[in-house]
């Protein structure tokens, strides 16, 4: 009969309480490790030759006795290596302490020789080793392949301990921040630090985190995006500048969307949206060859091309081109909504809507999924695009792209509006959808107006969620996945 998880728990702490009697520290401060499993495993011919004793430091991960044998499998962060612990190698003390009081989980430090088996296993003889942590609760057997994501995103560490390529996921997300960071920084950019908490919520139409600020009486808001603070920074001279955020935006739980996750944004003055086209594909494009030395990966059984230069086509285009609606020909919400219901689409949005949003949800809901290699998305209406400058020759229209990948929006951009005349009159009319109802509209900014007043100069930004970027570049079928702790509801 199989035990119980608190049942073997219980075991375990009679083995501790063992262990002290022995006079043992189960939880030393100190380890003496003088190689990585992975150092040891490089430069195993050299260890072998030299004789050089080597100590390892790592957790169990399998233990199998065989008479006066007893072989384990030894993980650290770098790798793992096989341990051999030999009876007549070790004192009986030794001997009786790993037979009967050490499991697998448990934190060894192990000393000894290197050698190789008669099947070729690179492997240490222990000659010597301390406890340096003993683990209560026994490691699952059937984690590998569980699909109950709230199960492995309550427990991630034992989700990263038991399946090798999620942590994986989270090294090529170092790896992609890190190549990011130097692209920028290559290029004169600053790296920068703005408010998290904000008086009023601005950068994005998206909902905000409302909280207190109890030492000044006052609501204040987790920032949905730091734009608006970034734009000051121009403002105030200096003229490349990014930021790697933490941005909180209070929207429904899916599988491309998150309520807390990682934005990169930067802001260029004298650069155009077409500009950050142009820096996009070089960034973008080499950084996924640097990673994974190919511009090729596979997501959700597709091959994405990262090869540039990558299209560019306007959302009019795309949405004729898919639903036969010519957007252009509405001038009103009212008027594109007979259209849609004409073309028999039912949209599944049910929210107030007004002209932009209406083209906003019918792009999402009938083109963008079906968007699979890279490709840039321009000519947005000026109506969902209240912070960006408006085309000349169509003056409805705004200088924008959006670049989509695997059917979902990666990268935000456009040609910064710093009329501040205009801006005011943009915000004052998304302050009137907001009180009609519109949450994710945005708020009236007096004070980025009036910074906006004592001029900024032409300027392009640019808005990335890295998670998402993650989850298409590591084949994960959840955003969520791109996350090393995701909020799970308590239970």
């Amino acid at each position: 009969m199989k035990q119980s998880e608190e049942s073997l728990r219980n075991i375990r702490i009679g083995k501790l309480e063992a262990l002290k009697d022995m006079g043992l520290d189960p939880y030393p401060a100190l380890s003496r490790r003088s190689h990585t499993a992975a150092e040891a495993g490089e430069k195993f011919r050299a260890l072998v030759r030299s004789k050089k004793r080597v100590t390892l430091a790592g957790r169990l991960m399998s233990k199998r006795e065989h008479g006066g044998l007893i072989f384990a499998e030894l993980k650290d962060g770098s790798s793992q290596m096989q341990v051999l612990f030999k009876k007549d190698e070790i004192t009986p003390k030794l001997w009786d302490m790993v037979a009967d009081l050490i499991d697998i989980g448990d934190f060894i430090e192990a000393s000894g020789f290197l050698f190789l088996t008669k099947r070729k296993e690179k492997t240490l003889m222990v000659k010597k080793f301390t406890l340096l942590a003993k683990a209560l609760r026994p490691l699952p057997e059937k984690w590998h392949g569980l699909t109950d994501h709230e199960t492995r995103f309550r427990q991630r560490y034992l989700d990263l301990l038991m399946n090798p390529e999620v942590k994986e996921r989270f090294i090529i997300q170092h790896k992609l921040v890190q190549a990011l960071r130097g692209f920028l920084v290559e290029r004169g950019f600053i790296e920068v630090e703005t408010p998290a908490l904000q008086p009023l919520p601005g950068g994005a139409l998206a909902t905000p985190f409302k909280t207190r600020y109890d030492a000044l009486n006052t609501d204040v808001y987790l920032r949905i995006a730091p734009e608006l603070y970034l734009k000051r920074l121009i403002i105030g001279g200096f003229e490349r500048v990014f930021e790697f955020a933490r941005v909180f935006r209070n929207e429904g739980v899916s599988t491309q969307h998150l309520q807390d996750f990682t934005m990169l944004e930067f802001y260029q003055a004298y650069a155009t949206h077409e500009d950050l086209m142009k820096l996009t594909e070089g960034m973008l494009g080499g950084v996924v060859k640097k990673i994974f030395g190919s511009t090729r990966v596979q997501y959700g059984g597709r091959t994405i091309n990262f090869a540039t230069p990558w299209p560019v086509k306007s959302l009019r285009e795309l949405i004729k081109k898919e639903t036969g609606v010519d957007i252009d020909e509405y001038n009103t919400a009212h008027a594109l909504q007979k259209a849609i219901q004409g073309a028999k689409i039912r949209l599944t949005y049910k929210g107030r809507a007004g002209r932009g949003k209406l083209i906003d949800e019918l792009y999402k809901e009938t083109v963008r999924p079906k968007l699979t290699s890279p490709v840039f998305v321009i000519d947005h209406p000026l109506d969902i695009s209240p912070l960006a400058k408006r085309q000349v020759k169509s003056p409805q229209k705004v200088q924008r792209f959006q670049l989509v990948v695997a059917g979902m929006e990666v990268v935000n951009a456009f040609s910064e509006l710093n009329d501040p005349l205009d801006q005011r009159e943009r915000f004052r009319e998304q302050a009137q959808e907001r009180r009609a109802g519109d949450k994710e509209a945005h708020s009236m900014d007096e004070d980025f107006v009036k910074a906006l007043e004592y001029g900024m100069p032409p300027t392009a930004g640019w808005g990335m969620g890295v998670e998402r970027l993650v989850a298409i570049l590591t084949d994960a079928d959840s955003i969520r996945e791109a996350v090393l702790f995701p909020f799970v509801k308590s239970r």
